[in-house]
């Protein structure tokens, strides 16, 4: 009988035991992440200490240092989090669409909304500090890479202009899509990916709709009126 008793003690934990110990330890990991943007976004991220996000977060500043060492080491991983889901988010909006106009178009929506939201809920020194983090460059150049392929392929389909290279392009996109975060409303946010979407197809205008302010076309618009 004793030996059944040291027996049972001695096999592995059990799954279910291991799996929700680990369920856990994410959701803890979670709320630090959350608790730490959030006061971050709120006092300055000069100002968060450890204990205000043991705090807050409803843990012992003992069990926060197991997870992390500093506030910094914090705020690197809810980055993480965040590029990664937003990555996610632009694959998925990419995949549910088919045709490369089509795809990029609702891309560069997708990441314009993105850059709004993304500036408007963390002010302006959360992202100056972040934007050090090497993990935003693997990120952007992802990014850079998937409108890049779209380009080339809607290029190639005759989608978009062809005398300016795809990568080129591609950071164009980019950067004045990152204006949508000084945006105020949802709406202008998709304005910009108008205008931005037609500087992409501009080479397929015809030469004549592409001189409206020009003497001969001027005179040939006001005869047409008559």
């Amino acid at each position: 009988m004793r030996i059944d008793v040291v027996a049972a003690y001695t096999d592995p934990v059990p799954k279910l035991w291991n799996e929700t110990i680990e369920a856990h330890r994410r959701a803890v990991h979670e709320a630090i992440l959350d608790t730490t943007a959030e006061l971050a976004a709120e006092h300055g991220l000069r100002s968060v200490t450890m204990s205000q996000i043991a705090e807050k977060a409803g843990i012992g500043r003992a069990t926060l240092y197991k997870y992390f060492p500093d506030v910094e080491a914090i705020l690197l991983a809810w980055h993480d989090r965040q590029i990664t889901e937003h990555l996610g988010q632009l694959t998925e909006v990419r995949d549910q669409t088919e045709g490369a106009g089509e795809q990029l178009e609702a891309v560069l929506r997708a990441f314009a909304h993105i850059s709004r939201r993304s500036r408007g809920h963390h002010g302006t020194e959360l992202p100056a500090f972040l934007h050090r983090d090497e993990r935003v460059v693997r990120a952007q150049r992802q990014l850079h890479g998937m409108i890049r392929d779209l380009l080339a392929e809607g290029t190639q389909s005759g989608d978009f202009r062809g005398d300016v290279p795809p990568d080129e392009l591609a950071t164009y996109c980019l950067h004045a899509l990152a204006a949508a975060s000084a945006l105020p409303s949802e709406a202008a946010a998709d304005r910009l990916v108008k205008v931005t979407l037609s500087g992409l197809r501009d080479a397929h205008v015809a030469p004549d709709d592409r001189q409206p302010t020009g003497h001969h076309h001027g005179h040939h618009t006001r005869h047409s009126g008559h």
